[in-house]
């Protein structure tokens, strides 16, 4: 008899009515997945996020670490998402047929990179995705039913609005159609707006504000990058619907900063 499987939900699973509905209408919230060790991967696969973002744009993350990171959270409730590299088609059908549904493409600028990632995202003839799903954990090995017909249903486009001309292109990147929302990265946006290193200044928080009315007039979903708590809460209050609020590596970073601090420091316990 032939194993019939069926897949994981994908970030835009998060997003139906019900789903909104379930979260008694706080944002969808996650984090960073930046250390690579599928350990770590685990741990914060089974703390009761929403959802974990693999970044393999700044962390150190091939296809083996990610397609091992994939197989640590199978197990549990939080829908895997992962960031590529760049904008490169070979790159994006390599990170679907991983299992990878959901995607962040980085740096989209216009809706004509938009439809770039859209394209690369999707078999033909809505795009080139190149074919091999018998191969690849992205079907099981054919264990899906009907892969092919319904991949485009099981993936999910997110594109990263992250400088000052994506900001005045917002509206018509999030338009296009194909793409399922927007990632907002503060830090590069306050760089390309000559403010590197000030993500809380006025005016790439009021950049930030302005992306995420622009998406939601598509009626796209929108998210953004927030580790402050503060920052968050004021983005949330602003209409994002996910925010992405802390990363391993940031987390372990300040943790054992304060058990230096308390156990190494000039006022250090004695005996």
């Amino acid at each position: 008899m032939p194993i019939r499987l069926e897949p994981q939900p994908s970030l835009k699973d998060l997003f139906t009515t019900s789903a909104r509905a379930g979260r008694n209408g706080r944002p969808a919230a996650g984090m960073f997945v930046n250390s690579g060790d599928p350990s770590t991967t685990e741990i914060c696969a089974s703390a009761g996020l929403d959802y974990l973002l693999l970044d393999g744009e700044h962390a150190p993350l091939g296809l083996e670490t990610v397609q091992s990171q994939l197989r640590a959270m199978a197990g549990y409730p939080v829908v895997p998402v992962v960031r590529v590299p760049a904008l490169d088609t070979v790159l994006v059908k390599q990170y679907l047929d991983l299992g990878a549904q959901s995607l962040v493409i980085p740096m989209v600028d216009s809706a004509g990179d938009a439809e770039a990632a859209v394209r690369a995202m999707h078999y033909p003839p809505h795009g080139v995705r190149g074919v091999g799903s018998a191969l690849a954990r992205s079907a099981r090995w054919n264990r899906i039913p009907d892969y092919l017909d319904r991949a485009a249903d099981l993936v999910t486009l997110v594109v990263q609005v992250e400088s000052a001309a994506a900001v005045g292109n917002a509206g018509e990147i999030a338009a296009v159609d194909g793409v399922d929302g927007v990632f907002i990265g503060p830090s590069d946006l306050a760089a390309s707006m000559g403010l590197l290193g000030q993500q809380d200044h006025p005016d790439v928080v009021a950049a930030v504000k302005t992306v995420i009315d622009r998406v939601r007039a598509t009626g796209k979903f929108v998210g953004v990058n927030a580790f402050a708590a503060d920052r968050a809460r004021d983005y949330a209050a602003a209409g994002a619907d996910f925010v992405n609020v802390g990363a391993d590596v940031a987390l372990l970073a300040r943790a054992t900063e304060a058990l230096a601090d308390t156990w190494c420091g000039a006022a250090a316990p004695t005996a």
